[in-house]
């Protein structure tokens, strides 16, 4: 039986990117920018932080959980600053970082999997032969 911990980490960890993935994260963030400037006039009924908690949530369930999410999330509740595509630039910014991390740490097999290790060559270290040639 895992524990919580073990099952929230599980779930914070970056999942691999796909060409999918990011089209789908980068669709979230761009209709969540539209929304907040579409829906300025209704800004007294809350509905754009409703929309940036589920912006947040999809960014973190498609990409990961990453640590610039969260100045994003906390700037969307800026007034005037909540205007900019803050979601778009910020899924943009973590998919550059995420390949970055995927290209430069390659993921290792599992140890029962890995090839077992061979012993280098052995070199013969007898010295040439000394003997001189016959004569006939």
């Amino acid at each position: 039986m895992t524990s919580f911990f073990d099952k929230l980490t599980g779930r914070l960890t970056a999942p691999k990117l796909t060409r999918g993935r990011i089209a789908l994260v980068i669709a979230v963030a761009l209709v969540a920018d539209l929304l907040q400037i579409v829906l300025l006039p209704l800004e007294w009924m809350f509905i754009q932080q409703i929309v940036d908690v589920i912006a947040m949530g999809l960014a973190i369930w498609l990409l990961g959980f990453h640590v610039l999410l969260l100045p994003t999330f906390a700037v969307e509740f800026i007034p005037v600053v909540d205007m900019l595509p803050t979601w778009t630039a910020c899924v943009v910014a973590v998919i550059a970082l995420r390949k970055r991390e995927q290209r430069q740490s390659p993921l290792l097999p599992p140890a029962n999997e890995l090839p077992a290790p061979t012993p280098p060559p052995r070199q013969l270290s007898s010295p040439p032969s000394t003997i001189p040639p016959a004569h006939d």
